[in-house]
């Protein structure tokens, strides 16, 4: 036993140093986009005042990150640093549950370890792990609500089912997508010993301390029920899954598109390799057939489900569904070492089937501008308006000019990376008045002119690529990325002429 323990710490130890090497290294150096900017904004308003503890429940987000990123503001300076960083602590949850679990289904170490690399060397998770969003947590839940069912599937004890509560409770606390662990517990019990001389009455436990996993989930999860803004999650939701009232109408006029879509997802960003040795593991060896079934069931339910209701799709919602597929995987790659005698051999394929993610990777760690990540997230965080290339440039600008006194700034957008970009790092300088303006008038507000005859006056402009017909003078552009076609624009506004 205390050989186990030692081992199992040392490979975690390991595991987690590297990890944080890879997470933290130019974590910032990607500028803050828009949906960074939205929920960093809220954790300021939130950890500031009590009342808005919930304030994300008013554009139907669930609120556990913000609550999360909240504390993390307060012992980190930097607000972007402090908001990724949350997301780093998730991906060492991940990593670590990650080994657990692939060492509990399959009873060997190794194949623990091998899952906890490709987790590390995923430019899936590098992505999500260095962003401030709720993606990499929800991920986290999903693991460790995996593990906790299939410990409870075998073992039947009621302070399993306990903890399980916590993690599917804590998970619908942090996003919708958490619900997908409750829905597909059922199918652990493929797991459970049918052989049993006992089985009719495990199986009735089993079936009552779900019932009490589920139930005790809900009631953590009734928290937000103490918001006047719960209802609105469930509108929010729509707008990204067709309700099924909806769905029922067309049921598979979008199922082949969105597939498609997510399916290039999945492997522009698991690459085909660590797929293919996914698809293998049923191959290279017939032992733990319904374990591998039940990994691969809990990748595939979700994700048909997405590809059948999606409405508005992003890549980081296949995160979570992605991490089975790295036990699978991990499988495959432990079962190559009894297919070679030598074992240099084996590691020389192993790295072989793992180039490709280590050298997306490597580029999205120290070449962010050009990385050969999916199309969309290039364009949602790197080369489109979205993106915050030049805020740190306008931030730094204003900051300096306020030295010199008071002055105004008002931005194109009332909600997202601006206003909140330049209320982040400015909206504690008393020499600073920041205004939001959406949709743009085609003639300049009034209280822009007054503005400008009294103190000097900005405009900066980042989704309308053409330049207002006001009285303002261009100061710089700042192109997203090596994109030169869409820019971020900082003006000055002229004095009226007295």
């Amino acid at each position: 036993m205390h050989k186990f323990l030692k081992g199992t710490i040392v490979w975690l130890l390991l595991l987690t140093l590297v990890y944080f090497v890879t997470r933290l290294v130019n974590l910032t150096v990607l500028p803050i986009f828009t949906d960074e900017a939205i929920y960093i904004r809220w954790s300021q308003i939130g950890g500031q005042d009590a009342a808005w503890r919930f304030i994300s429940l008013t554009d139907g987000k669930q609120p556990l990150f913000t609550w999360m990123v909240m504390a993390s503001l307060r012992v980190f300076q930097d607000p972007l640093f402090a908001g990724r960083f949350v997301s780093v602590v998730a991906g060492v949850v991940s990593i670590i549950g990650l080994y657990f679990l692939a060492k509990e289904i399959f009873r060997k170490k190794t194949v623990g370890v091998f899952a906890g690399l490709l987790y590390l060397i995923s430019p899936f998770a590098l992505m999500y792990d260095r962003l401030a969003l709720y993606d990499a947590w929800v991920a986290a839940f999903s693991i460790w609500n995996l593990y906790f069912a299939i410990l409870l599937v075998r073992k039947i004890r009621l302070d399993i089912a306990l903890v399980l509560a916590w993690t599917l409770g804590l998970g619908m606390l942090n996003k919708t997508s958490a619900f997908f662990s409750l829905y597909l517990l059922p199918t652990t019990l493929i797991l459970f010993d049918w052989k049993d001389r006992t089985w009719k009455r495990k199986l009735l436990y089993w079936f009552a301390y779900v019932c009490i996993a589920g139930i005790l989930s809900q009631v953590i999860y009734s928290i937000l029920r103490l918001s006047p803004f719960f209802y609105i999650i469930s509108q929010k939701d729509a707008l990204f899954v067709y309700p099924f009232r909806e769905w029922i109408h067309h049921p598979f006029t979008f199922l082949q598109g969105n597939w498609r879509g997510l399916f290039n997802w999945l492997y522009g960003y698991m690459t085909w390799p660590i797929l293919i040795a996914a698809y293998a593991s049923f191959v290279l060896t017939g032992k733990k057939f319904w374990e591998k079934l039940l990994l691969f069931g809990w990748w595939l339910g979700p994700f048909l489900a997405l590809a059948l209701f999606g409405r508005v799709l992003y890549p980081r919602f296949i995160l979570f569904m992605t991490m089975p597929l790295f036990i699978l995987a991990a499988s495959s790659f432990d079962a190559l070492f009894s297919v070679f005698k030598r074992k240099t051999v084996s590691w020389i394929f192993i790295l072989l089937l793992c180039f490709q993610s280590i050298y997306i990777s490597g580029r999205v760690l120290f070449d962010i501008k050009t990385a050969p990540i999916v199309r969309a997230d290039i364009g949602q965080l790197i080369s489109d308006w979205p993106s915050g290339w030049g805020t740190n440039e306008v931030v730094g600008f204003l900051a300096d000019e306020a030295k010199k006194g008071p002055l105004a700034i008002y931005s194109e957008g009332t909600f997202g990376l601006f206003p909140y970009a330049l209320e982040i790092y400015l909206v504690k300088n008393p020499n600073i008045e920041i205004h939001g303006l959406w949709p743009l008038p085609l003639k300049i507000p009034q209280d822009m002119v007054q503005s400008a005859t009294e103190k000097p006056t900005y405009f900066v402009s980042n989704f309308t690529q053409t330049k207002p017909d006001w009285p303002m003078q261009l100061l710089d552009v700042y192109p997203k990325a090596n994109n030169y076609s869409v820019a971020m624009r900082l003006y000055r506004l002229e004095s009226p002429k007295k």
